[in-house]
């Protein structure tokens, strides 16, 4: 499956460091349940970015593990375990914030589960072999392909929002998402090279990454709905349009035309994930983390 792609050049060569997943430790523990101060609708749709989404990163792993068989480029494989291995912790971590806020009233474990059920109605191998499995391996790396060029993008917009600062969000919260953010950054082109080797063919990416992003969309809107719903707060204001308006306005939320404004980059023929970016603003963070240092001590 993976004759004609296997002798294809690296298309980069200014990351040559290793991906390995980090020992991070956080601490929840005063984590309020609006924790961007005075930014209700802000702080779920953050939610959405670190409780909902690591499920389909969860999916991507697995996708990427069944994908591992097929790749001999020993760069690459070292690469995809690497990858492995940060989602697992992004999981972990995320886990301990969600049983946080799941503790001082917000229902999000029940609707986390509806989400991981329907990825895996949808994104899961099925139990496919065959030719009909390597297919649907295909698909679905071409899907996750996609989903990762606006983590990645979303991962960058984290890393240089300074306004969450500015506006007092909690430093452990602020944090994880920072930290998470930075490794998107740093394994950006692991599913799309994966992608390439295994698969390689340009309509596929294409009409994966339309699919992505019409499937990313929805699940932002919806998900932050729910969240904003099952907020048990009393002052938590009624115009969420509002404070999504003026949010998104004052770049405390990333604008929701980027789902858009981010496909023709990605669907140029040439483009490649080491192109988004910056490298060094990542590893930079993600050398001086505090959760990082927490956990040397």
């Amino acid at each position: 499956m993976a004759e004609k792609a296997a002798t294809t050049e690296r298309p980069y060569r200014d990351e040559a460091h290793a991906i390995n997943a980090r020992d991070v430790r956080f601490d929840f523990a005063s984590v309020p349940m609006h924790y961007i101060p005075g930014e209700v609708l802000a702080t779920h749709i953050v939610n959405v970015m670190h409780l909902v989404l690591p499920e389909g990163e969860r999916a991507m792993a697995q996708c990427l593990a069944e994908a591992l068989p097929h790749i001999d480029d020993e760069r690459l494989r070292e690469e995809v375990q690497g990858f492995i291995g940060q989602e697992s912790m992004h999981a972990s971590s995320h886990e301990g914030a969600r049983k946080h806020l799941q503790s001082i009233g917000l229902d999000v474990d029940s609707y986390v589960s509806k989400v991981a059920w329907l990825v895996d109605r949808i994104l899961g191998g099925h139990g496919l072999t065959g030719r009909a499995g390597e297919e649907w391996l295909k698909e679905r790396l071409g899907l996750f392909a996609g989903m990762e060029h606006f983590t990645a993008v979303i991962g960058e917009w984290l890393l240089n929002a300074n306004i969450l600062a500015e506006q007092g969000m909690h430093p452990a919260m602020l944090d994880l998402v920072r930290w998470h953010g930075a490794e998107e950054v740093e394994h950006r082109s692991v599913v799309f090279d994966a992608f390439q080797y295994v698969d390689g063919s340009y309509a596929r990416r294409a009409r994966t990454a339309i699919l992505a992003t019409a499937t990313l969309l929805p699940l932002f809107i919806v998900s932050t709905a729910y969240l904003y719903k099952r907020d048990p707060s009393e002052h938590k204001g009624r115009s969420w349009i509002r404070q999504f308006v003026s949010a998104t306005r004052r770049g405390v939320i990333p604008s929701w035309t980027v789902f858009f404004t981010e496909m023709p980059r990605y669907l140029r023929p040439s483009f490649h994930p080491s192109q988004l970016g910056s490298m060094d603003t990542a590893l930079r963070y993600l050398a001086h983390s505090p959760a990082a240092r927490a956990a040397e001590h």
